[in-house]
Order: C-alpha cells, then sequence, then structure tokens
C-alpha cells in the first residue's frame, strides 16, 4: 500500500508530476464524442484539465483514465451528461487507475456496470459528480455508482446517486477517507464503507434507499480489519425502497427501512445525526451472519459508540424486515430505534431513546435462539475519541 504525504510534501509531488504549462483538452459532444474523449484521456498529461463542454455525451463503450494528475471536469452535473445508454458491452461507464485525478462537475447516467470506478488511484476525488440510473430502482442496474476501491486519500463530496443496484456511494479497502454533503437515494445501500480504516462520513442526506448507511467489514477480501469509522451529522430517514440487489450480493440481506447498519467492524462512532421513519430500525449493530473460512476474519463489531443522535419513528408496522422482526412488533407493539443483535463487545449507547439486544452470542444463530430485551449500554468508561480525517491540502483545494 503507497503512503500518503500530508502537507507539503503531498503538494510537492503533486506539482512535481505536473509540466509546467499544463493544458486544457475541450471534448464536445456530438459525432465521433466516444473516440475524441477518450484520445483527450490517453494524451492528457499530468496537470491538464480535461473539460467535457455541455450537452449529452452519446457513449456505446466505456472510458479509461491512466494518467496521473489529471482532472476531469465538466459544465456542471445537469449540463455534460456522459449517457451510457446504448453501452454495447458490460463495464464501468468510466474506470480510473492513476493518482492524483480529480473527477467534478459532470452526470454518468445508465451504465452497463459500476457508473465510476477508481482503482488503486491515491488522493482521488471525486466532486459535483451526478450518477442516475435513470429507468429507477432495478436489479439491471449497475452494482455500484461512486466506487473507489484500494486507495489511500479518498474524497467524495457534493455529489447525487441514484438508482445502483448496490451501494450508491461505496469505498472499499481504502483508507483516509472522506465522504461529505452528497445525496443518495433510490439505493440499495446509500453509502457503503467496507473493510476501510480512517472514514468520515457526514453531511450526507441518505433517503428512500434500502439502507442508508452502512460500515461493514467482510471476510475474504485482501484487506481485512475495517475501522476507525465515524458517521456524524447525516440525515437518514425514510429509507423504504425494497430491496433490488441480485440475489446472491452481500447487500440482498439489508433489510428495507434500515437508517445505519454497522457489521462486524470496529472502532465507529455514530453521533449528531438525524434519523427517523426507517421502518426497520434507525440503527442495527450485528456480526456477519454467513459462513466463512478465512481464519484471519473476526466478524464481530467491537468499540462501537452511539450518541448525540435524533430519532424519529421507527420499527413501524408493516414490521421491521429483520428475521423476528415481525414477531418482535407483534410482541412489543413496536420495536426500538436502536437494534443490537447482542454479539460482540464494547458496545456504548448513550441516545436518550430504548436499544433492544435480541440476545445472540452467535451472528448466525436463527431469530428463534433469540432473547429480545430492552437494555442499558450507557454504562462504563468514556472512550477515546477518533481523530478527524485530515487530507492533503491539494484535495481539498481541488473541491474549491
Amino acid at each position: 500500500m503507497k503512503r500518503i504525504f500530508v502537507g507539503f510534501a503531498s503538494v510537492l509531488a503533486l506539482t512535481s508530476a505536473a509540466p509546467i504549462l499544463a493544458k486544457e483538452l475541450a471534448v464536445a459532444p456530438g459525432p465521433g464524442a466516444q473516440e475524441r474523449l477518450q484520445e483527450a484521456l490517453i494524451l492528457a498529461q499530468p496537470g491538464d484539465v480535461v473539460m467535457l463542454g455541455e450537452g449529452r455525451f452519446d457513449l456505446t463503450d466505456g472510458l479509461s483514465l491512466d494518467v496521473a494528475g489529471v482532472t476531469l471536469k465538466g459544465a456542471g452535473p445537469e449540463k455534460s451528461v456522459l449517457s451510457f445508454k446504448g453501452q454495447l458491452a458490460a463495464g464501468e461507464g468510466l474506470l480510473v487507475t492513476s493518482d492524483h485525478v480529480v473527477l467534478r462537475d459532470f452526470a454518468v447516467e445508465d451504465s452497463k456496470g459500476d457508473a465510476i470506478k477508481s482503482k488503486g488511484a491515491d488522493n482521488i476525488v471525486y466532486s459535483g459528480i451526478r450518477v442516475e440510473w435513470t429507468g429507477g430502482p432495478k436489479a439491471t442496474n449497475g452494482a455500484y455508482g461512486i466506487y473507489p476501491v484500494e486507495s489511500t486519500g479518498v474524497l467524495v463530496t457534493n455529489s447525487i446517486v441514484k438508482g445502483a443496484s448496490d451501494a450508491g456511494i461505496y469505498v472499499g479497502q481504502s483508507r483516509d477517507i472522506t465522504v461529505s454533503e452528497n445525496i443518495v437515494s433510490y439505493n440499495v445501500a446509500g453509502i457503503e464503507i467496507e473493510n476501510s480504516n480512517h472514514a468520515d462520513v457526514f453531511g450526507n442526506t441518505a433517503t428512500r434507499n434500502t439502507g442508508g448507511i452502512l460500515v461493514f467489514d467482510l471476510p475474504n477480501l485482501p484487506r481485512m480489519g475495517g475501522g476507525g469509522v465515524r458517521v456524524y451529522g447525516n440525515k437518514v430517514f425514510l429509507n423504504d425502497t425494497p430491496n433490488f440487489a441480485p440475489k446472491g450480493n452481500i447487500v440482498a440481506g439489508v433489510p428495507n427501512g434500515t437508517g445505519v447498519i454497522i457489521m462486524a467492524n470496529r472502532d465507529v462512532h455514530v453521533f449528531n445525526n438525524i434519523l427517523g421513519e426507517n421502518g426497520s430500525t434507525n440503527i442495527f449493530i450485528v456480526g456477519y451472519r454467513n459462513s466463512f473460512t478465512d481464519t484471519g476474519y473476526n466478524p464481530l463489531p467491537a468499540n462501537v459508540v452511539i450518541g448525540g443522535n435524533t430519532h424519529g419513528r421507527a420499527g413501524y408496522a408493516p414490521g421491521p424486515q429483520f428475521e423476528g422482526g415481525a414477531e418482535m412488533l407483534a410482541a412489543m407493539g413496536s420495536v426500538p430505534p436502536i437494534v443490537w443483535d447482542g454479539t460482540g463487545s464494547n458496545i456504548r449507547v448513550t441516545d436518550k431513546v430504548p436499544t433492544l439486544s435480541l440476545g445472540l452470542t452467535d451472528p448466525k444463530a436463527r431469530a428463534t435462539s433469540a432473547n429480545p430485551a430492552v437494555v442499558d449500554l450507557s454504562q462504563g468508561a468514556e472512550p477515546a475519541l477518533l481523530a478527524p480525517i485530515v487530507l492533503p491540502q491539494s484535495m481539498e483545494a481541488a473541491i474549491r
């Protein structure tokens, strides 16, 4: 894993890769746009800006960028639109595999696969991006909208994603991450931080998804042991879209009507969010339920801190969509807005609402073995605060 150098060293690395005379490569929509745009992405040099003109780019194949230090910029997310409705083969709309790239102010619509994927791209910036599958939620939509993976230094901000059949914004197997001020709706998962370390997720609006914000750690991936995630200052409400993920996907098990889910992750702090109208529960803390063979994997949550959140209605009819939820609703009249499966350690909740423990000791246990009870998880020592994420100044400057 390449290291990230904060401050002067990172700026020096970025500027030293750029030529003294950076140039702007303008590409307009119209006949031959596929070839002209891909050519510009190939010929661009570090420091160059590839400018997308106003209008709709009707594309039939995916695009790729493998040059460091390039900015791909449009006239605005409603003005410069990369349309993949006529894409002939499955695959990403845009694939980025180089460092210090800035993607901003354009839209990607109707890609056959993931809309924008960056892999192994350090210090990657997504700003003012709109991703949408215009036919609404469908299992045949691409899996991910904005999809940085295996990166150090990720900034996703001021963007909109609708209709992803997995996650609208997914950051996986990465570290030093900021996901802020985005709007995600009508996805299976609005925002997902998976198998990643040191992430701040704040100021986002997650609504009309199946699940709003997910913090997961899964087995059998190159990077495991995710943690150090802060989820704060978000609005997570009315997540009621039926789960439309293809069968077999891990998010196909996300209960409809869930606000925030923390699964098998550690050192996760969820605070100062506004949550409500999530029919299953506002916050769900669980272990990993599926079978696995990876001996290095820990399936249990640990060191999870919940506090200072504002809760609206949750856990209401027709009933929470997790196993046993309907029966609990019938027995209790309503299900508390925070639900914990009972597994893991050091789970601390100080929100002024009830917390329901299912009383499980094994996350793979069936609901029939649950012993649900309202529990007080507010006791114990005050946990240490997680440090804010500080990204290189060059990344912050790119969105001004």
